[in-house]
């Protein structure tokens, strides 16, 4: 006798594709994430296609997605207009120092709040959550004032100390902490490892999916930062990239540069977030399941 094909359940089974209504509903649902996926591809499109177009082709109407005539010479001109290397370099420093002061401070006090017994753990857990509530633009000039204080505007510890203070990731360790069993360090300090090696030699190797999408999420705000930048960054030649792309490039004081010229630059600007989400995406996916999972 032939083998019957042996179907997966999902959501819905097969036969539930056979009615009307459900194969209508299906349709539908479908029509509108093709809808919305088209709606966050297209500018991406427009922006590379526009970089290898020539001005006047920009300014045709009715306008085309794909470009009459293929030009490459403006990323040259793109990177003589603007020093991308020096700043790509400068978003980095200040990324890698963000996210070794995060990683130390924000993973110390997760795993303090989640495996110590420190007085008024649920307390300090309940304040942290609380600030989530309150919009970044308010603490914006607190912090600011802060750093005048201490004489640390126009460097990168601008960046480093508040990035050492961010309540979501440190209740997003704290909720895979959690999962992490107790028994696993308490064998450890029997064994007379301090707790210093239980969170050095256990926690982290142990929650590196979590570690992983906290560090894509930096190099997310890292990459976009700009406005801030602009407040504490006095020195043009310690820019980050967001904020060298806004003042040389879409600002007023970038008419010396063609349109095109422009998409250019920005082509070049999107592709180290793109190559990273497309090689890292299954950490962020897998980091806030985990992180989502109690043990």
């Amino acid at each position: 006798m032939a083998k019957e094909k042996v179907r997966e359940r999902g959501i819905l089974s097969y036969f539930d594709y056979r009615k009307k209504t459900v194969a209508a509903g299906y349709a539908i649902m479908l029509a509108v994430l093709a809808l919305l996926s088209y709606s966050m591809i297209y500018p991406f499109l427009v922006t590379i296609f526009n970089a290898f177009k020539t001005r006047g082709d920009i300014y045709t109407f009715p306008p085309t997605l794909l470009p009459r005539e293929w030009v490459f010479g403006n990323f040259k001109e793109g990177f003589q207009f603007v020093d991308i290397v020096r700043y790509m370099l400068n978003t980095f420093a200040i990324y890698i120092g963000s996210m070794a002061f995060a990683i130390v401070c924000i993973g110390l006090a997760a795993f303090s709040l989640s495996h110590l017994k420190i007085p008024f753990r649920q307390g300090f857990t309940l304040f942290f959550m609380c600030t989530l509530l309150i919009p970044s633009a308010t603490y914006m000039i607190p912090n600011y004032l802060n750093l005048k204080e201490l004489q640390l505007l126009d460097s990168y510890w601008a960046f480093w100390l508040p990035s050492a203070a961010n309540a979501f990731w440190i209740l997003l360790l704290k909720s895979f902490f959690d999962g992490i069993h107790k028994e696993l360090f308490e064998a450890a300090r029997i064994d007379g490892a301090s707790e210093l090696r239980c969170f050095i030699g256990m926690a982290v190797p142990l929650s590196f999916p979590i570690i992983a999408t906290i560090l894509i999420f930096g190099f997310t705000a890292s990459w976009n930062e700009w406005f801030w930048a602009g407040l504490v960054i006095s020195s043009p030649d310690k820019y980050p990239i967001a904020t060298a792309v806004y003042k040389y490039v879409l600002s007023g004081e970038s008419n010396n540069i063609q349109v095109n010229v422009k998409f250019a630059v920005m082509t070049i600007v999107m592709v180290p977030p793109l190559l990273m989400f497309a090689f890292l995406q299954k950490y962020i996916i897998r980091g806030v399941n985990l992180s989502a999972v109690k043990g």
